[in-house]
């Protein structure tokens, strides 16, 4: 039998809990949920937006864990690359999101729910660019 109804079900809960969680944010905050943003604004200021930030964030790695130790529910997949990798992908990651003015959660949740034309442009940017990404490796045998 086919792993895909359960995956399907899997992501559908899974986006369902982050446009909760964003929605939430934005209606008790006015802020929007990208993380790229969260993380500066915890990374670099000291005051209440702060502390907000530093809170969602603590609360996504709790979750993960939570569902990884207490229900059980392991990644799907782990990397199976080396650290200097991982950092410089990191470092990538955080230069585009600077570059962009904003990340996947902003952009894709948060900005094309508020018809931002902007946000449309960086999503279908990013997801254009991950697509051949993936294609340019899946061909090269990677």
């Amino acid at each position: 039998m086919s792993e895909f109804p359960m995956a399907w079900q899997a992501g559908l809960q899974g986006g369902l809990l982050i446009g909760f969680a964003a929605a939430l944010l934005f209606a008790l905050t006015g802020k929007i949920a990208g993380i790229s943003g969260l993380v500066a604004t915890a990374w670099q200021r000291q005051d209440s937006a702060a502390g907000l930030a530093r809170a969602f964030i603590l609360g996504m790695l709790v979750a993960g864990l939570f569902a990884t130790y207490v229900l059980g529910i392991a990644p799907p997949m782990l990397p199976n690359i080396g650290l200097p990798t991982l950092i410089a992908a990191g470092l990538l990651v955080g230069f585009g999101t600077r570059l962009g003015n904003g990340c996947t959660s902003g952009h894709g949740v948060c900005g094309i729910s508020r018809l931002s034309w902007r946000s449309l442009a960086a999503t279908l940017t990013f997801m254009a660019s991950g697509i051949v990404t993936v294609a340019v490796l899946r061909a090269g045998g990677a």
